[in-house]
C-alpha cells in the first residue's frame, strides 16, 4: 500500500505541469531558411522548415511554415528595428504566438544551422539557435536537435544535468542505471520518470523508489532513492515429508545472504511444486512467510502442504475395436493402481513412460497392418487425488500385404534381393519389418561399397482390397573407398594394434559388414571404454574418411578368488597379467594357486601378432607341487602355443608341452600299483591341436553369439606317460526379453592310454566347482577305486543352462539362476544321460572397475548319502591397476 501511495504521489506531482503544458496552444510561423552554398540546395529553404514543423508538431504545437515571404527588408539577420516590427507583423497576420527564421551555411563539408525565434506580441528580442555539424548525410540529425532547442524555449522545459542513485547500499548504483532509459540531456519529463521507477521497482531489490528533482545550474538534477529490502538470513522448509530440507534446498535458487527479491521468492514456490508434482503430489500447495529482521535482515520461510498422492485410477481408450482395452493396457509402462502399489508403484504417473506408451501402442497398430491407425495425445484429467488417462484411438481397416518390388539401382538379381525381405512372408502390413528390410538392403548395398545407398519405401494403399503394395527404392549413389583411416583417443595402444582389427583399409572399397566386425573386434580386445566410429566424405563424393576416437582402459589386472572344499579347505587364487603390454597387444601373466593341498605356479607370455600377421605364439612356463591322498606330486614344465584365424570367428591352434612329474611320499598301504611302479621322476612330453569358434560379442557377460571347441591332445613322444584326450565343448547366448539372456553350456570329452605308457590320475576328469557343477566341492565328482577314494574317469559330460537377469544395466551387475547337470566316467563305465548328478542355484555377477566378480551359490539336487544338499557359495574377484 506505501508503495502505491509514493507511485501515485510521484505520477501527480510530475503530471500536473504537463497537463498544463498540453492545454496551452501555441502557434508559430517558420520562414523559409535563407541558404549559403557553392552548391545549389536551395530545396532546404522549405525542407529546413518542414522537418522543424513535424518536430513541433509532436509536442502539441500548431505550425504554419510559409514557402515565399514578400515586403521584408534584405538584411533580415540585422536586428533593426524595422526588421524586428516587419516579422512580428507576419506573426500577427498568422495568428502565430512565434515566428522562427534562420539560414543555413555550408563551407567544404562543414554547415552550420543559425535560427531566431521572436514573439509576435511584445518587445523582447529574438532568441538565438545555433548548431553544427559535418556532411550533408547529418543534416537531418542537426535540424532535429535544432527543433528540440526550440521546443524547450517554446514549452517552458527544462533539459535533466544529470542523474543520481541514492539510498544503495548492497546494489550497486550502476546496475540501477543500467536500467534507467533517462540520461542527461534529455528533456525533464514526468512520464518518462514515471516508466523508470516502474523498471527500478521491477529489479525486486526495493521496498521503496522516490524520486527528487532539483533545480541546478545546467538543468534539473534528477535523483532516484531507494529503500532496499533485507537480506536472508535464513531459509527454512516446514511441513515436508516426502522430500528431506536438503533435496528441496537443492532445488531452489535462492541462498542465504541474497536479497529478499519476491519474484525470486515465487519463482522458487513454483520450483517446489514442480519438485512434488513430479512425484505424483498434484495437490500440493507452498506458501511462504517473511520475519522481519533488525539491521535490515529477514528469515525466510516456505511452508508445504503436500496433500495425499495423486495415482492412476483409470486409463481409458476410446475408439478401439479389434484390441480390447485390457490388451493394450497390458502393452503400457503406465498402470492403474493396483493393490500392490505400495510395493510395485503401480498407478504412479510418469509423463515420460506414457508418452512412450502412446509411441508403442501406435507401433503396435501399425506392425499389425492398421497403417492407417492414429493414437491421440492422452488427455489427464485430475479429480482430487486421482487421475483418469483417456486415450482416443482411430484404428481404421486393416491391410494385408499386396505387391512387394524393388526398383531403382539393382546390383543383384531381384530374386537374389527379395529372398532377403521378410516382408513378403508376412500376412499383415508390418512397419517393423518394412524398416528391417530397409537395413538389410542397405548393409547389402553397403557391403559392395556403397556406403550412402538410399533405400525407402513407397507405400501405396489399395482402400478396396485393403491391401498394401510396397516397393523399396533404391539410389544406390557411388561407390566408396576408405581414402584415410584416422585414429585418435590412444594414449597406450599402439595405431596398428587398432588397424589390425579394423578388417577395412585405406584405399580398400568401403565395406560396412567388414568395418561392423572390425569394431567388434575392437570391442572383444578388452582395451577401450568406449569406441566412437564416425565417418566423413572425403576429397570427393567417392571417398570417405573413417575416423576411430577411442578411450583406453586399464588392461593391467590383479585378480583373485578363493574357495572352501573338503580336498582343499580353503584355498586361493591370485593373478596379475598385463594383456596390453608396451601398447603392442602382448600378454604378460603371472598366476598362483595356494590351497591346502596344492600349490601352482605359472608365466606365461602371448605374442597375438607374430611376424604382424594374425599368427599368435605364447610360452608357458610353470611349476605344480599337488598333495594327493596317497603320494605328492610336483612338476615343472614348459609349453608353446600357436593359433591362427582360418575362418571367420574361427582360430586353429597347435602347442607342445614338456613336462618333468617327481612322484613322491607314496603311502604304501594305499597307492595303486601304478602310483608304486612310478616312484621318482616321469616325463611327459605331449602335442595338441584344437579348432575353435568364438562369436560373442563381449568376453565378460556377453549378450549374444556363440562358441565351439573341439581338441585332441596326444602324449607319448618319449617319456614314460602317454595318452589321446579328446574334448568337445559348445555355448550359445542369446538375447531373450526386456534384456535378459539365455545362456546353454555342453563340455564332453575322452581320455584312453597308449599303450605301454601310463596314465595318472591328475590327466583325467574330475567335475565340480565353479566353472563346471557348482554346489558340488571341486574335483568332487569322479569315479572311485576299491578303498572309496576318487581316481577321475576316461570320460565325461557336462551341462549348463543360465537365466541372466540385468540388475543395474549401466553398473554392470547381473543376477544369474542356473541348472548344472553332468557326471565322469570309468572305461567299464557307460555314459548314462537319464542318471546325471545334478546341481541348481542362482549368483550374482559385476563387472566392476576393479574387475569382473562372480559370487554364486550352488545346491545338489540328488544328494547320495553322506553329501549335504545345501548351498555352497564360491566367488572370484579381480582388480584393475
Amino acid at each position: 500500500m506505501y508503495r502505491f501511495l509514493s507511485l501515485l504521489i510521484t505520477a501527480t506531482i510530475f503530471l500536473l505541469p504537463n497537463a498544463a503544458y498540453s492545454q496551452r496552444s501555441v502557434s508559430i510561423v517558420i520562414l523559409p531558411f535563407e541558404i549559403y552554398s557553392q552548391e545549389d540546395l536551395s530545396y532546404l529553404k522549405t525542407e529546413i522548415p518542414d522537418v522543424i514543423k513535424k518536430h513541433l508538431k509532436q509536442d502539441g504545437a500548431n505550425v504554419i511554415v510559409l514557402e515565399s515571404i514578400s515586403g521584408l527588408p534584405d538584411y533580415l539577420g540585422e536586428e533593426t528595428a524595422a526588421g524586428m516590427d516587419a516579422i512580428r507583423n507576419i506573426g500577427v497576420k498568422n495568428g502565430a504566438d512565434y515566428v522562427v527564421w534562420g539560414s543555413f551555411t555550408r563551407i567544404g563539408q562543414k554547415f552550420s544551422l543559425d535560427a531566431k525565434m521572436i514573439e509576435s506580441f511584445g518587445q523582447s528580442p529574438p532568441k538565438i539557435f545555433y548548431v553544427e555539424g559535418k556532411g550533408i548525410e547529418n543534416l537531418l540529425g542537426s535540424v532535429e536537435e535544432l527543433a528540440g532547442d526550440l521546443g524547450i524555449k517554446l514549452f517552458k522545459r527544462e533539459k535533466i544535468a544529470e542523474i543520481l542513485v541514492a539510498g544503495n547500499k548492497r546494489i550497486e548504483a550502476d546496475a540501477i542505471k543500467k536500467i534507467i532509459e533517462t540520461s542527461p540531456g534529455d528533456v525533464f519529463l514526468a512520464k518518462n520518470l514515471a516508466g523508470d521507477l516502474k523498471s527500478i521497482f521491477s529489479m525486486g531489490y526495493f521496498d521503496d523508489v522516490r524520486i527528487e528533482a532539483d533545480d541546478g545550474p545546467k538543468g534539473k538534477i534528477i535523483t532516484f532513492r531507494v529503500k532496499e529490502k533485507p537480506t536472508i538470513r535464513v531459509i527454512r522448509i516446514k511441513g515436508n515429508k516426502v522430500f528431506d530440507d536438503e533435496e528441496i534446498m537443492e532445488n531452489l535458487n535462492i541462498r542465504t545472504g541474497s536479497i529478499l527479491n519476491i519474484f525470486k521468492v515465487r519463482s522458487n514456490i513454483e520450483r517446489i511444486e514442480e519438485l512434488y508434482k513430479n512425484k505424483n503430489y498434484h495437490n500440493v500447495k507452498v506458501v511462504y512467510n517473511i520475519h522481519e529482521l533488525e539491521h535490515n535482515q529477514a528469515d525466510l520461510e516456505f511452508i508445504v502442504k503436500e496433500g495425499e498422492k495423486v495415482r492412476i485410477k483409470r486409463i481409458i481408450f476410446e475408439g478401439n475395436k479389434k484390441y480390447s482395452s485390457k490388451k493394450l493396457k497390458g502393452m503400457m509402462k503406465s498402470s492403474e493402481k493396483g493393490f500392490f502399489s505400495w510395493l510395485t508403484s503401480s498407478g504412479e504417473l510418469n509423463k515420460e513412460d506414457l508418452s512412450q506408451d502412446v509411441a508403442m501402442l501406435s507401433a503396435f497398430y501399425h506392425n499389425n497392418g492398421y497403417i492407417q491407425a492414429r493414437v491421440g495425445e492422452p488427455d489427464i484429467e485430475y479429480k482430487d487425488n486421482w487421475i483418469d488417462i483417456t486415450i482416443k484411438i482411430f484404428e481404421g481397416p486393416q491391410f494385408m500385404v499386396g505387391n512387394v518390388d524393388i526398383a531403382g539401382d539393382i546390383i543383384l538379381s531381384k530374386e537374389e534381393l527379395e529372398k532377403n525381405l521378410k516382408i513378403i512372408r508376412e500376412k499383415f502390413y508390418n512397419r517393423e519389418v518394412v524398416r528391417n528390410d530397409v537395413l538389410v538392403l542397405t548393409d547389402i548395398y553397403s557391403d559392395e561399397g556403397y556406403a550412402y545407398a538410399e533405400i525407402f519405401p513407397r507405400i501405396e494403399e489399395n482402400l478396396e482390397k485393403s491391401q498394401v503394395n510396397i516397393t523399396y527404392s533404391i539410389d544406390k549413389g557411388k561407390q566408396v573407398y576408405f581414402e584415410k583411416i584416422i585414429i585418435s583417443g590412444n594414449t597406450k595402444t599402439r595405431d596398428k594394434v587398432i588397424r589390425r582389427q579394423l578388417k577395412v583399409y585405406e584405399q580398400e572399397i568401403y565395406s560396412g559388414r567388414r568395418l561392423k566386425r572390425g569394431v567388434r573386434n575392437l570391442y572383444r580386445l578388452d582395451y577401450f571404454e568406449d569406441i566412437k566410429v564416425n565417418t566423413s566424405k572425403g576429397s570427393s563424393d567417392d571417398r570417405m574418411v573413417l575416423n576411430v576416437d577411442v578411450t583406453e582402459k586399464p588392461t593391467g589386472m590383479l585378480s583373485f578368488g578363493g574357495g572352501y572344499s573338503n580336498v582343499e579347505n580353503f584355498f586361493a587364487m591370485a593373478a596379475i597379467a598385463q594383456k596390453n603390454l608396451f601398447g603392442r597387444g602382448q600378454i604378460l601373466q603371472l598366476k598362483a594357486q595356494l590351497g591346502g593341498k596344492t600349490t601352482r605356479y605359472t608365466l606365461s607370455f602371448t605374442e597375438p601378432w607374430l611376424f604382424d600377421i594374425p599368427l599368435s605364439a605364447g610360452i608357458d612356463l610353470y611349476d605344480w607341487q599337488m598333495n594327493y591322498d596317497t603320494y605328492d606330486k610336483d612338476s615343472r614344465g614348459i609349453g608353446f602355443r600357436f593359433s591362427y584365424p582360418v575362418f571367420d570367428f574361427t582360430r586353429a591352434y597347435l602347442s607342445y608341452a614338456f613336462d618333468v612329474s617327481n612322484i613322491k611320499n607314496i603311502s604304501e598301504a594305499y597307492a595303486s600299483d601304478l602310483v608304486k611302479e612310478s616312484k621318482g621322476e616321469n616325463t611327459k612330453s605331449s602335442i595338441s591341436t584344437a579348432l575353435r569358434y568364438d562369436s560373442r560379442d563381449r568376453i565378460f557377460n556377453p549378450t549374444k553369439g556363440s562358441q565351439y571347441s573341439i581338441s585332441v591332445q596326444y602324449a607319448g613322444i618319449g617319456g614314460e606317460i602317454g595318452f589321446t584326450k579328446y574334448l568337445a565343448e559348445t555355448g550359445w547366448y542369446f538375447p531373450l526379453f526386456k534384456g535378459t539372456v539365455g545362456f546353454l553350456h555342453a563340455r564332453t570329452g575322452y581320455v584312453n592310454r597308449n599303450s605301454k605308457k601310463k596314465l595318472f590320475d591328475y590327466d583325467k576328469f574330475y567335475l565340480g566347482g565353479m566353472n563346471s557343477l557348482r554346489g558340488f566341492d571341486w574335483r568332487d565328482v569322479s569315479p572311485t577305486d576299491e578303498n572309496g577314494d576318487k581316481i577321475g574317469g576316461n570320460k565325461f559330460v557336462q551341462f549348463n543352462a543360465e537365466y541372466i537377469i540385468p540388475l543395474l544395466k549401466k553398473a554392470g551387475i547381473v543376477g544369474v539362476v542356473f541348472y548344472d547337470a553332468g557326471d565322469v566316467y570309468s572305461n567299464s563305465e557307460n555314459i548314462n544321460l537319464g542318471d546325471l548328478r545334478q546341481s541348481a542355484g542362482y549368483g550374482f555377477r559385476w563387472y566392476s572397475p576393479l574387475g569382473p566378480i562372480r559370487l554364486e551359490n550352488g545346491y545338489i539336487l540328488d544328494p547320495k548319502e553322506g553329501e549335504n544338499r545345501g548351498g555352497r557359495w564360491e566367488f572370484t574377484m579381480g582388480t584393475a591397476f
